[in-house]
């Protein structure tokens, strides 16, 4: 969809890529009700944060919106004006280089370049526009998928992104506190079950008493650790079996995988527990080599 418009436009406000970032996508609440198909839900990670950027603007919290990475991107609006919103990692926000707010609407005039900075603390930025991102749907959401491959590609310099039609006045609000990343360590509470009988009881000590660390290699399905490897009491193959957003599926490397929004529907490693969803907002935004400190809790 490089170069041209990702979805019908309506004669109204488009949003031009200029500067796509390390990873840019278009996500909404995400794909539900279809995990039996093999579909996961995917959506937005730090869906407080996306839905706060919608309210920000006026739009139902399901409208779709983008999800940067790290390194933010730039887009340039056409057509018409639009009311904006960023949330979720604290970064820097400008409008053809000038300074505006984090956290708040801004109205942003055709033909400006609304850029949102690298993030300065945690990873990912929510970017909302009065209206919504009205590419086409796919089983019911505009979200991009990295697993499955389904929805629009992760953005690319030169796409062009149609903007619905805003839905009403735009609340009148300044910032809106809301939760930062995690600092220090992101601390994650843990179901444990349904499989973890398949792992020593030293295995479990080691669990709740050892610190871990957010590897490099996590994204949109999983957030990876480094750490001491978890004992398995017994060995063989488990049949795959559905899985969950928060899983914590242990590989045979031992150490564990936080599932999250892009998540294989189904996995044959075992789940020693499952993180409540309420966590994984914090998840989503902890950086690479961050401590992460697991609390079992028995069902």
């Amino acid at each position: 969809m490089t170069g041209g418009a990702a979805g019908g436009t309506t004669g109204g406000a488009v949003l031009e890529v200029v500067r796509a970032g390390a990873l840019t996508t278009v996500q909404d609440l995400g794909r539900v009700g279809h995990a039996h198909l093999g579909v996961p839900r995917s959506g937005a990670l730090d869906a407080p944060a996306h839905r706060l950027a919608n309210r920000l603007v006026g739009n139902p919290a399901g409208a779709a919106g983008l999800e940067t990475t790290l390194t933010g991107c730039a887009v340039r609006v056409t057509g018409h004006p639009v009311t904006a919103a960023v949330t979720g990692a604290p970064c820097p926000v400008r409008i053809d280089g000038r300074p505006a707010p984090w956290g708040a609407a801004v109205r942003v005039p055709a033909g400006a370049v609304l850029d949102v900075g690298p993030a300065r603390a945690g990873v990912r930025c929510c970017l909302a526009v009065a209206g919504g991102i009205t590419v086409e749907p796919v089983l019911g959401s505009r979200s991009t998928d990295l697993l499955s491959g389904l929805g629009p590609a992760p953005l690319a310099e030169g796409v062009r992104l149609p903007v619905g039609p805003a839905p009403g006045p735009v609340p009148r609000c300044g910032p809106v506190p809301a939760p930062g990343p995690p600092g220090g360590e992101l601390v994650l509470p843990v179901v444990l079950g349904p499989r973890d009988d398949w792992f020593t009881p030293g295995a479990l000590r080691t669990l709740a008493a050892r610190t871990y660390r957010v590897a490099a290699a996590s994204n949109r399905v999983g957030l990876r650790t480094e750490g001491p490897a978890l004992e398995r009491a017994r060995e063989g193959e488990l049949p795959s079996e559905g899985m969950v957003a928060g899983a914590v599926q242990v590989p045979p490397d031992g150490r564990p995988v936080v599932f999250l929004a892009d998540h294989p529907t189904t996995g044959g490693y075992p789940v020693i527990g499952v993180v409540p969803g309420r966590a994984l907002a914090a998840a989503a935004q902890a950086v690479p080599g961050l401590a992460v400190r697991f609390v079992p809790l028995r069902r």
